[in-house]
């Protein structure tokens, strides 16, 4: 699990009345959402019963997270360098026997048609289930990708990418083959659970004849609001997982992240390439460890995520920092020294993970960890390296155990009018 972090770039939008979606509702989610007045407070039964249908009071902004809104369309896809979500759903879905790209094509015009309307805080396009009536877009996003296999399914196999070849065995990797790869990619996130959950059962049910469900996995984050100031998200060992992520600011984060407008295969521009990992954390066996000795696998003091050479967060690791016997107080095999980029070739990806956690095993084993997602502009120069490095000998390689992985290719954003993949599948 590198040591990075992801960026808080997009700045929320305010939600406002939208047209009615159809015929048959009078009303968008959106504007709805001002009946609930400032206070964030929702409709009560009788309210919730006229929903979609009926006009609603004159429309009062809603002042609570659920008012956020992340645009559809634009350079980049959704879900890349938002900020983290506090509920995610991972899905991948194989083309059904039969369905080739005309089919395929259809299925991410609906997909694309669906999540923009979800995403500004609207019904679904069709069979609306209510689930999210009274929310508002709570900073949804949902992010399409393409996984190996669909670009044969397709007859598209001159158009994918070498950046897509398979990932080479790790001798960390426990894969479960039924949870791994996949043809499409859909990462869902959202501020609220029922806004996300909403969106999941949209796609799936868009999905159709086309396509059926290969995995899925749920994961979470804290919520927004629940700390004094916004910090680095922790994960469940406890740690501030993601200090040294490439930042928007940087000048060379695009480079490192989107594919260029001038890459190659042309479909490709302004994408990117998403490793997606389960990694199940050891916990029973993480947490024996003492305080030290957990600050010794990651190089880095638990509290506040300062390097152990000294200073804070932000302040850089000093390698070569001595102690009073001679030893490196930021061991050689700890997790953030291995990581770094500059011992990687400079290296670096945008990691924007979830947490998961699936119940227990049958001795009372805690079944979590982390969904890892990172993003990077060639997995060849980015999560590549600097897994295999960690395979020779992090330390924190004893507490953790990967047990899927997928690779996809992440085209860059749709137009308006457009939907997510037009350029490979009508081009």
């Amino acid at each position: 699990m590198p040591d990075q972090s992801p960026p808080q770039t997009r700045t929320p939008e305010s939600t406002v009345p939208a047209p009615a979606p159809d015929g048959r509702r009078g009303i968008s989610r959106r504007a709805l959402l001002g009946t609930a007045g400032a206070t964030g407070l929702v409709l009560g039964s009788a309210g919730g019963a006229v929903g979609y249908a009926a006009a609603p009071a004159p429309a009062t902004p809603l002042t609570s997270v659920g008012a956020e809104r992340v645009m559809f369309h634009g350079k980049h896809q959704p879900g890349i360098t938002d900020g983290l979500q506090a509920r995610g759903h991972l899905v991948a879905f194989d083309l059904a026997a039969g369905a080739g790209r005309k089919e395929a094509a259809a299925l991410l015009r609906r997909w694309s048609a669906t999540a923009e309307r979800l995403m500004a805080g609207d019904a679904a396009p069709h069979e609306d289930t209510g689930v999210a009536r009274d929310a508002g877009p709570s900073s949804l996003t949902i992010t399409f990708g393409f996984g190996y296999g669909f670009f044969a399914r397709t007859g598209l196999e001159e158009q994918r990418p070498t950046a897509l070849d398979p990932l080479p065995d790790f001798s960390s990797d426990h894969l479960d083959k039924a949870r791994s790869d996949g043809d499409l990619w859909v990462q869902i996130g959202a501020n609220d659970a029922l806004v996300a959950f909403h969106a999941l059962r949209a796609i799936q049910k868009d999905a159709g004849s086309a396509a059926r469900v290969r995995w899925q996995m749920n994961g979470f984050n804290r919520t927004p609001g629940a700390t004094a100031h916004p910090m680095t998200a922790r994960n469940l060992m406890g740690q501030l997982d993601g200090t040294r992520n490439p930042k928007p600011a940087e000048a060379d984060f695009d480079q490192r992240i989107f594919v260029p407008a001038s890459g190659e295969p042309a479909w490709m521009a302004n994408g990117s390439y998403a490793v997606v990992r389960r990694i199940r954390m050891l916990l029973d066996d993480w947490e024996k460890l003492s305080l030290p000795a957990q600050e010794q696998v990651i190089g880095r003091r638990k509290a506040d995520g300062a390097a152990l050479s000294g200073g804070d967060e932000t302040t850089a690791m000093d390698l070569e920092k001595t102690d009073a016997k001679g030893d490196y107080v930021v061991p050689l095999n700890a997790h953030a020294r291995i990581t770094r980029p500059d011992r990687n070739g400079g290296a670096a990806m945008l990691r924007r993970p979830f947490s998961y956690h699936d119940g227990m095993d049958a001795d009372g084993t805690p079944d979590a960890g982390l969904l890892f997602i990172c993003w990077q502009a060639d997995p060849l120069r980015g999560f590549v390296p600097v897994q295999r490095k960690l395979d020779r000998g992090d330390a924190l390689s004893r507490y953790i155990r990967h047990e899927s992985s997928g690779l996809f290719a992440v085209p860059g954003g749709a137009a308006k009018g457009e939907y997510v993949g037009q350029r490979l599948l009508e081009g």
